[in-house]
């Protein structure tokens, strides 16, 4: 039997998922496929079960399971008083220059996910963002829910966003998180073929809705009563609640003994 030698020529990544390309010595080529368009693309919207005694919160097991298989980001080491600090940021309410004020008096660097509408509107912001050693992350173009995108779709949406920051600061995110915490399993596996690792969250409260600012003490209570080792925090820039609380909630958290990090060194 003829012996066959195979050699590597090619990784190509398509729209459609990732396809390794194979030159045959008999000059036949093979396509193997390991492709995202696959997988399932059952919407899921993330979400958590809180737990008592500052324990780590429950994501569910299909949560666990898709984000631990393509190396998401959502809840770190257990036996760590670490806190990763988010900030979801669709548009600028006029409360972002306090709260970065408040990061750098405390030594706090932060993720922030943006859209293209906050970066057209708010460039200086996002410059200040990258000099004061923060992190931007890709929240998409336009916020759609990516499951009820096409694989074209999500590559524009992440790709042209992506394009914009490089060209305006020569900075190449790295990090997404989907916009409404809605995914896939599919659409995880295709946003990682892009060079993106997801990011969701171990806390959040509903403090996005305009119609539900003022009340400083419920945000502030929320957020200590729930602190729990690995915290990814996930809080909204466009609060004016937050931008009142946020320096008493930092140094709170630092005085119990908890350290805040970025998540380029997040530890699983």
């Amino acid at each position: 039997m003829k012996k066959i030698l195979i050699t590597l020529s090619v990784l190509l990544i398509f729209v459609f998922g990732i396809a390794l390309v194979i030159n045959n010595n008999d000059g036949n080529t093979t396509i193997l496929t390991s492709s995202a368009d696959t997988l399932s693309n059952t919407k899921i919207g993330w979400g958590i079960k809180r737990s008592d005694n500052h324990e780590q919160p429950d994501v569910g097991s299909k949560n666990k399971e898709i984000l631990d298989r393509y190396q998401g980001i959502y809840l770190g080491n257990k036996d760590k008083k670490t806190i990763y600090l988010t900030f979801d940021l669709g548009y600028e309410a006029g409360y972002t220059p306090k709260i970065l004020e408040i990061l750098k008096q405390n030594d706090v660097k932060a993720t922030f996910f943006i859209t293209a509408h906050y970066l057209n509107t708010q460039p200086d912001l996002v410059k200040q963002m990258i000099d004061e050693g923060h992190i931007i992350g890709n929240h998409t173009v336009n916020h759609k829910s990516m499951p009820s995108c096409s694989f074209e779709t999500i590559k524009k949406e992440v790709m042209d966003l992506h394009a914009a920051v490089n060209n305006k600061f020569g900075y190449e995110m790295k990090y997404i998180r989907p916009p409404k915490g809605e995914y896939s399993e599919r659409t995880v596996a295709y946003t990682n073929t892009l060079g993106y690792t997801t990011v969701m969250w171990s806390f959040a409260y509903d403090d996005w809705d305009e119609s539900k600012q003022g009340r400083e003490e419920y945000g502030k209570k929320k957020i200590l009563d729930n602190i729990h080792n690995g915290e990814v925090m996930l809080l909204h820039a466009t609060s004016k609640d937050n931008s009142n609380i946020l320096d008493d909630v930092i140094k709170q958290i630092k005085n119990i003994g908890y350290e805040f990090k970025n998540i380029d060194v997040f530890e699983k």
